[in-house]
């Protein structure tokens, strides 16, 4: 078993709790909600509304006793994606406009700042064909993030409530 994630009803561990190794799309089916979780092994990505939507964030290894204040969730954790071990190489490419137009570039490795690096006056879309890789709303790693496996996205105003730029990106290796 790869990866382990335990969901707790209250802050610091208490209450009702529900674990699972696999992808929740609605927590709300097993506890009345999820103020609070240990990862056992393995990285996940959680999210504060159900169905993989929202707001979300990276968690590895480690115990969160109130994420709402650690992680600034506004809610709790409704839904939840355990992120697959990935071994050999990393291959993402993104792009400047939707539907894989403008300024194309191939990463097989982080990026703390894509407009600077690649003179990209926006990123919009992207192909992920190996591994897998958070995208970041600002350089170096910060602000809100998306969670990118393989495949296609032709517009990423399609996966956000609202309309997010994306500024850096990292893979996710398997030293969570």
């Amino acid at each position: 078993m790869y990866g382990k994630i335990i969901f707790y009803e209250e802050k610091n561990f208490q209450g009702r709790c529900y674990e699972t190794s696999s992808d929740c799309a609605d927590t709300s089916s097993h506890l009345s909600r999820c103020s609070s979780c240990k990862v056992e092994s393995g990285c996940f990505m959680v999210y504060d509304r159900p169905n993989y939507m929202g707001q979300q964030y990276f968690l590895r290894r480690g115990e969160y006793s109130d994420y709402q204040n650690l992680m600034g969730f506004g809610n709790c954790i409704m839904s939840c994606r355990m992120i697959p071990m990935h071994k050999g190489s990393y291959r993402i490419r993104i792009y400047e406009r939707e539907n894989f137009s403008g300024q194309m570039h191939e990463l097989n490795n982080d990026c703390d700042n894509i407009m600077d690096r690649y003179r990209m006056s926006d990123c919009q879309s992207c192909n992920v064909m190996d591994g897998h890789w958070l995208m970041y709303e600002q350089p170096h790693y910060r602000g809100r993030m998306m969670y990118m496996r393989p495949g296609e996205y032709r517009s990423f105003k399609d996966l956000t409530y609202d309309r997010m730029r994306f500024s850096s990106i990292r893979c996710i290796t398997d030293s969570c």
